[in-house]
């Protein structure tokens, strides 16, 4: 096709993706039918691979025993390691399957109509279109998002946008998300993914228009585009473009990762003498210590609660925290956290992943770009703030 009826085309098709009424529903169509579609392909492969690191937790204790390694070794490399980091690395394929959908719509030129069509929303709210190009790219890591904001030029605009960023749900939350929705909602899992980030971008929005009409009042400037004309996404781009994301994913596993879980094993091992995980361990004290504050959401179990806490220095660790502390691989992690919530607890369990206070490495870079120590507290405090009421309502 020529350049004329390439654009041709593509101007038939904005007249309905970019339409008034009808642009915003079907980009959230749009939308959910990838998360629907990430959980269908990416199930099978799942189960696949908890079936690999099963028979290699299982040849690990074996051959540990055999070699007449002492228990505490045997302890930490099955309990700790192939459990711990197995119950996070399982969910690459979900990780990987939502970046090759999103690399799909980037390359096809439709996310720049999301764009578009998110800007009307994002100037009733005082702010500049501009910040959904961050906002999008906090659903792969608030890090690098918080660093897009460079491309808003004006003060207020950059500083709500920072603000709000924790917000999306970034790819470290999506293994607890997924395990937690095909756990307790199975029937409906994709749709509660989709919910999930729906209602991360629905606080986002709504904490925007709060501190647009109050902490940082203003009128926010205006969006100029150019619509890129839609073509057929490249499959070597958008596969690269996937795997560069996810990778980044499988890179925690070997080092962040890693070093807290074997945090989190040392804790539930000593000191010498107690039962693994025990209330007299040291983590089982600290776990007796914050479990009250979690009662009102329905799920003040030490366990819990260590992991919302560990979740601060990264949210994989949450799922690395349970298999270390139950002790039990990524096969049996559904089934092991099945007796610590309820529906409601579990759906409340989500919301506070989904709400509160995000990573270490998201809030150093929150500092880095306001170059407010003010403003980072603010920050941390208004984020497990809106988290824990947001959980204690979903719960009630």
């Amino acid at each position: 096709l020529s350049l004329a009826e390439r654009l041709s085309i593509s101007d038939k098709i904005d007249r309905l993706a970019t339409h008034r009424i009808l642009g915003l529903p079907l980009f959230l169509l749009a939308a959910w039918v990838m998360f629907r579609l990430t959980y269908l392909i990416a199930d099978p492969i799942l189960h696949l691979i908890e079936k690999l690191i099963a028979v290699l937790g299982h040849w690990a204790g074996a051959s540990l025993s055999y070699l007449g390694a002492p228990e505490m070794v045997r302890s930490f490399v099955v309990d700790g390691m192939i459990s711990g980091v197995g119950s996070v690395v399982v969910f690459f394929p979900h990780i990987f399957m939502l970046f090759l959908f999103i690399a799909v719509l980037e390359d096809s030129g439709y996310l720049s109509r999301g764009a578009f069509v998110m800007d009307r929303i994002m100037h009733s709210l005082g702010l500049h279109g501009k910040s959904f190009i961050p906002m999008l790219m906090g659903f792969g890591c608030n890090v690098p998002a918080m660093m897009g904001t460079r491309v808003l030029d004006q003060p207020r605009d950059r500083m709500i946008t920072l603000m709000v960023l924790p917000f999306m749900t970034c790819s470290a939350r999506l293994p607890v998300l997924v395990l937690f929705a095909a756990t307790f909602f199975p029937r409906h899992a994709g749709t509660v993914l989709f919910l999930c980030y729906a209602g991360g971008v629905a606080t986002a929005v709504f904490s925007a228009k709060l501190l647009g009409a109050t902490l940082f009042k203003g009128e926010g400037s205006h969006l100029i585009m150019e619509l890129p004309p839609y073509r057929i996404p490249t499959p070597k781009i958008v596969f690269f473009s996937a795997w560069e994301r996810g990778s980044l994913f499988l890179k925690k596993m070997g080092t962040f990762i890693f070093l807290a879980v074997t945090l989190i094993w040392a804790g539930a091992s000593f000191p010498f003498g107690v039962e693994y995980a025990s209330p007299e361990s040291y983590i089982g004290h600290l776990g007796k210590l914050i479990a009250p504050l979690f009662s009102p959401m329905g799920f003040g179990t030490p366990v819990a609660a260590l992991a919302l806490l560990f979740g601060v220095a990264a949210k994989e660790i949450v799922l690395s925290t349970f298999g270390t502390l139950l002790k039990v691989g990524d096969e049996g992690l559904a089934a092991a956290i099945t007796p610590l919530f309820s529906p409601a607890a579990a759906a409340a369990f989500i919301t506070m992943t989904l709400l509160y206070v995000p990573c270490i490495a998201t809030i150093a870079a929150f500092k880095r770009e306001s170059n407010s120590w003010k403003w980072t507290g603010f920050m941390v405090g208004y984020t497990l703030g809106v988290g824990y009421v947001a959980a204690f309502i979903v719960y009630t």
